[in-house]
């Protein structure tokens, strides 16, 4: 069972998350507007946040940019009626987890939030087993990712990067060659086999905002025609026939 905090304005859509996620055994407090919210992340202290971005007297990105200030590791999932991939970005910028679009079915978001619970806290050893201690520090090129403190410097600049942005760096890092979409999904989201996502290509898209000099001609984070990612001073595998871009 988990405690799951829903910042949601909208009373009837509050009481029917309520309902279903009580119904699968979590323990669940509802805030109606994103004051409230703030409030309730502090006394609540919930293992997973579900956070409509349309709230009143504090938005739904405030709310998100506060908790992150205090709590770098509770799983946020955005709930949002927006579409526009700006809108998503900006999210995950702050430091969201993942999304669903309103409308949604209830089974698909009992599945985001089976994923994100399932998953290791961040922080966990995302390299054990591939030879790089949890203490090291791993040096690709002008990249420095210093484990024990998730510090990522590139170029010698410390780079500020959302939780799941430095987890899916760490992937591309601890594997060599190409990393496919799919491993990805796995290892950072635990999704299963075939399960697509766009927010994989977003959090890739803030590495290279974040790592690159120029994001539109990436340097270091190279897309694998068809396959997935692999980083820069990684070897490439000798199936990648496509060129990277």
């Amino acid at each position: 069972m988990a405690t799951i905090l829903v910042i949601e304005d909208d009373p009837d859509m509050a009481h029917v998350l309520r309902r279903n996620l009580e119904a699968e055994g979590h323990w669940v407090s509802v805030a109606l507007d994103g004051a409230a919210g703030i409030d309730a992340a502090h006394t609540v202290w919930p293992d997973l946040i579900i956070l409509d971005l349309m709230l009143p007297r504090v938005d739904g990105y405030t709310v998100l940019e506060q908790v992150r200030r205090e709590r770098s590791d509770v799983p946020v999932l955005l709930l949002t009626a927006r579409s526009q991939e700006d809108d998503k970005v900006h999210g995950f910028d702050l430091g969201a987890d993942d999304y669903v679009t309103k409308p949604f079915g209830m089974r698909e978001l009992a599945a985001r939030v089976s994923v994100l619970l399932r998953r290791e806290r961040r922080g966990a050893a995302r390299g054990n087993g591939r030879g790089i201690p949890n203490d090291g520090v791993v040096t690709l090129g002008p990249l420095e990712v210093r484990l024990a403190s998730r510090e990522v410097l590139c170029r010698g600049v410390r780079v500020s990067l959302t939780p799941k942005a430095y987890d899916l760096l760490l992937a591309l890092a601890s594997r060599e060659g190409t990393v496919t979409r799919e491993d990805l999904m796995r290892e950072v989201w635990q999704y299963e086999p075939g399960v697509e996502s766009r927010t994989l290509d977003a959090h890739v898209g803030e590495l290279r905002r974040k790592l690159e000099r120029d994001p539109a001609a990436p340097e270091l984070v190279h897309t694998v025609w068809k396959v997935g990612y692999r980083l820069a001073h990684q070897p490439r595998d000798r199936n990648d026939s496509m060129p990277v871009e």
